[in-house]
Parts: structure tokens; C-alpha cells; sequence
């Protein structure tokens, strides 16, 4: 099972920057904690909300930010 974040710019659209990290992660706590780790820098390349997808089902989405 493989765990990864999408991002979304802050209007909601599908973030395209190709400098924004591919992780790939083996358990889902992983990969919050490496959201966790890394939020803030996201959030300042311009990602307003980040969604956890397990293989291509959308488990969550969640802001980077206080609205």
C-alpha cells in the first residue's frame, strides 16, 4: 500500500510546481508525520491544502493555513 500527499493551491486547483516533493510513503502515520515535519515550508512554496491519498483513493484533505 502506498501513501502520498496532493496539493492544492489556495483556490483550490490542483498544484502543478514540479519543485514540490514526490514522497511516497509505506504506512499512512509515515506520511503525516512527514507532513508534520514539512507543512510549513509547503505552505510557503504556495500549497494552501494538502490531500492524503492511499494508492488513488482520497482519504482526507486538510488547509496548510489558518483561514
Amino acid at each position: 500500500m502506498t501513501w502520498t500527499w496532493r496539493y492544492h493551491e489556495a483556490d483550490g486547483a490542483q498544484s502543478k510546481a514540479e519543485e514540490l516533493p514526490t514522497e511516497s510513503f509505506t504506512s499512512r502515520g509515515d506520511a503525516e508525520s512527514w507532513l508534520g515535519e514539512n507543512w510549513a515550508e509547503l505552505a510557503e512554496g504556495g500549497v494552501g491544502s494538502v490531500a492524503l491519498l492511499e494508492e488513488d483513493r482520497e482519504v482526507y484533505t486538510m488547509p496548510l493555513a489558518a483561514e
